[in-house]
C-alpha cells in the first residue's frame, strides 16, 4: 500500500510497519519493557530519516511548508553524528565563528549529505556578516 500523507496520519497509529528504529527495530517493540530488560537502548529512541521525511509529506499535505521544510532538515540531520551537530550549533551562535569557519561548516554538512541545512548555514553566515555577529577573522 502507498503512503498517503492524508490518510496515513498519525503515522505510528495509522501505519505503525512503516515507524522503525535506526536498526530497524519496529514501533510496537518500542516499549518500556523492552528498555528495562535492555533489548533497546537510548540510541533506539529517536526518530529515522525515512520516518521524518514522511511526516515532512503530512505537514506538506496539512498546509504547512514551513513545518515540512524543517522536518526535511531534521531527516537529513538524523544521521550526522551528535558531536559534529552540537559543534555546528555551537558555530552558528552570534560571535562564535568567522564566515570563514561557517563556510567550513556547511561543507563538511554537505559532504555528509546535508545540502538543506548546509544552505541554512551559508544564509546564517550572510545575515551574520551583514550585521557584524560574525567574530574577526
Amino acid at each position: 500500500m502507498s503512503f498517503d500523507p492524508n490518510r496515513d496520519y498519525p503515522l505510528g497509529a495509522q501505519r505503525p510497519e512503516l515507524v522503525t528504529t535506526p536498526s530497524g527495530v519496529p514501533l510496537s517493540e518500542l516499549t518500556l519493557a523492552a528498555a528495562r530488560e535492555g533489548r533497546i537502548d537510548g540510541a533506539e529512541m529517536r526518530a529515522t530519516p525515512r520516518t521524518l521525511r514522511l511526516q515532512a509529506e503530512v505537514a506538506r499535505a496539512a498546509g504547512r511548508p514551513q513545518l515540512a521544510e524543517n522536518l526535511e532538515r531534521a531527516a537529513e540531520l538524523a544521521s550526522v553524528p551528535d558531536d559534529l551537530l552540537l559543534e555546528v550549533y555551537t558555530a552558528l551562535r552570534p560571535g562564535r565563528a568567522t564566515v570563514v569557519e561557517l563556510e567550513r561548516w556547511a561543507t563538511r554538512l554537505e559532504e555528509l549529505g546535508a545540502t538543506a541545512t548546509a544552505a541554512f548555514v551559508r544564509e546564517a553566515a550572510a545575515a551574520y556578516e551583514e550585521r557584524g555577529l560574525v567574530r574577526a577573522q
